[in-house]
């Protein structure tokens, strides 16, 4: 696929998207659950080609040329006509001018693996696409297609993951952009790099001849966070619809009272409103045949539409899917609805910051009303504090599903056989389910700290503050990843815990049911779990569950 760019706007998150890997998910509805750890960094990528039209590229030249003849006129300009960071006093001469751009991105290139993965890097060329196509920066046109053919080459730069501890980004930037005039290394296949010179070679490019300006704009901004706050975004949607149906699935096998999700709960809180109704059409009114025992079991199978045993558990202290609590589920399943909602609600606010970091100023010095202009629009602390609110938001619904997840191993509140096991005692269940749950939260807790406290002064305290935005988005990539081990303990849990219930599932929960049953072997006794929890986390997930809306007639009806 090749994607026409006419504007800069229409490099949207949703088209950046398209452009990394094909998914084109920012803007739309989730529908399916990828890991957020990436295997290795490989250069194998699939996402669509850019086509510049030839009148945006002719305007992007036309602002380069105004630029070009500001610098002309002998006024200092940061980056261009002086050094950078403490040597900013330092005045460069003519000959020094002319070779300095491409010198910005030889020793800033001081990071290493491990490397992005080959559809983040994607992403940052169509940002850092996006900010020059403005005008902004005062690059070529030629520079910008440049870019594009990188895109539609399939060349991958070698970009580190971590250890971006500038005030902005030049550490990986020069790693991203160094290629681009054969300075570094690109991916190769598996875990190969391979020396960026070499690859224009084979793809017949020349090494680029960077002008006036140009090897400083590559340095400049955010293009990298904003890059990634807007992939983990996308991961974060489909996290959070997962999570939405684990909730669900374990309030229906705890027969928890219905209460907290009616919907004048959610008075005032539109969101809320949207996140009960979910869980309400998964779990149902909890009426008859729901969170009662059954008169009649359907042979061979635990709960409606899937391929559990019908073998009937021992070792329970009550009567099977009998809850035994009171009016009141544990405190983890009653809040199920407004800690989803402020994953929801941290997730729009960093997809608000995206767009603001896409439109904004963000390069530095900026070529605006007719000169060039030091900016502030490096720091990124609007990125690292909306991925770090995220990251908190996921932590803590991690915490409640892991929470839930033990209650439902415990018969005082199921009124199920202890640990979820077909025989307790002989079989440990999936006690160790949690367990593995347990170690994802203690690692994830790690990451919800705040990111841009603890500030380092460097070059000589001429940038004596950081916001750390680049790792703030790298932990909330690990966020993600935690998170969704954790959600797929619960599926599991909950998947086992309604086999176990002797009761006919809601019809909300039926869908979701059956997708864990094309997954996940009926579960008579131990085994190696951990390779159910990994089919979970890396199956695609159906769009219309993700919406807790299933299509009729699905899996599990």
């Amino acid at each position: 696929m090749t994607l026409t760019v006419t504007a800069a706007v229409d490099l949207d998150p949703a088209l950046i998207c398209e452009i990394a890997d094909g998914s084109g998910q920012a803007a739309a509805a989730p529908t399916a659950w990828q890991p957020a750890i990436s295997g290795p960094a490989s250069g194998q990528a699939s996402g669509a080609a850019v086509r510049l039209a030839p009148a945006l590229l002719g305007e992007v030249q036309r602002r380069c040329e105004q630029g070009r003849a500001v610098l002309r006129g002998g006024e200092p300009v940061y980056g261009v006509t002086t050094g950078m960071g403490a040597l900013a006093g330092v005045r460069l001469t003519g000959p020094q001018q002319l070779v300095h751009q491409r010198n910005l991105l030889l020793a800033r290139a001081s990071g290493g693996p491990p490397w992005l993965a080959a559809a983040d890097v994607r992403a940052l060329f169509a940002v850092r696409l996006r900010t020059f196509l403005s005008g902004d920066a005062g690059v070529s046109g030629a520079l910008c297609q440049r870019l594009a053919d990188f895109l539609n080459e399939g060349i991958v730069p070698a970009v580190p993951c971590t250890g971006a501890g500038s005030a902005g980004e030049i550490i990986p930037l020069a790693h991203a952009f160094g290629p681009l005039a054969g300075i570094g290394q690109v991916l190769g296949t598996g875990d190969e790099v391979r020396p960026a010179a070499g690859a224009l070679a084979e793809h017949g490019l020349a090494e680029f001849a960077l002008g006036p300006k140009e090897g400083i704009a590559l340095l400049a901004g955010v293009p990298g966070a904003t890059a990634l706050a807007i992939r983990r975004a996308a991961d974060a949607r489909r996290a959070t619809a997962m999570m939405e149906a684990a909730a669900g699935l374990s309030i229906a096998a705890a027969g928890a009272p219905r209460d907290p999700y009616v919907a004048v709960c959610a008075r005032g809180d539109d969101i809320l409103a949207g996140v009960l109704a979910r869980l309400r059409a998964f779990i149902g009114d909890g009426g008859p045949g729901e969170g009662k025992p059954s008169g009649t079991k359907p042979s061979g199978s635990g709960h409606s539409g899937t391929k559990h045993s019908g073998t009937k558990p021992s070792g329970s202290g009550h009567s099977a899917g009998r809850p035994a609590g009171g009016v009141q589920a544990p405190v983890s399943f009653r809040v199920a609805g407004p800690v989803l909602t402020q994953v929801l609600r941290a997730h729009g606010a960093l997809t608000a910051a995206t767009g603001r970091a896409l439109a904004g100023v963000t390069d530095s010095p900026a070529f605006l009303d007719g000169r060039f202009t030091s900016t502030a629009g490096f720091h990124g602390i609007d990125l690292a504090a909306h991925c770090d609110q995220l990251t908190a938001a996921l932590a803590h619904a991690a915490e409640v599903s892991a929470a839930r997840l033990h209650r439902l191993l415990d018969p005082r509140v199921t009124g199920l056989p202890a640990q979820l096991a077909r025989t307790p005692g002989p079989d440990a269940g999936l006690v160790t389910v949690h367990k593995r749950a347990a170690g994802e939260i203690h690692a994830l807790r790690r990451l919800a700290t705040a990111t841009p406290v603890g500030m380092i002064e460097t070059s000589g305290g001429q940038e004596d503050v950081q916001s750390f935005a680049w790792e703030a988005a790298e932990k909330l990539r690990g966020a993600l990843h935690h998170a969704g081990v954790v959600t797929a303990c619960e599926l599991l849990a909950g998947y086992q815990a309604m086999a176990l219930a002797g009761r006919p599932a809601p019809p909300g929960c039926r869908g979701v049911l059956g997708w864990l049953a094309g997954l996940v072997e009926p579960i008579v006794g131990d085994r190696p779990f951990g390779a159910d929890i990994e089919r979970i986390l890396r199956a695609p997930w159906p769009a219309a569950g993700a919406q807790g809306r299933w299509p009729a007639g699905g899996q599990g009806e």
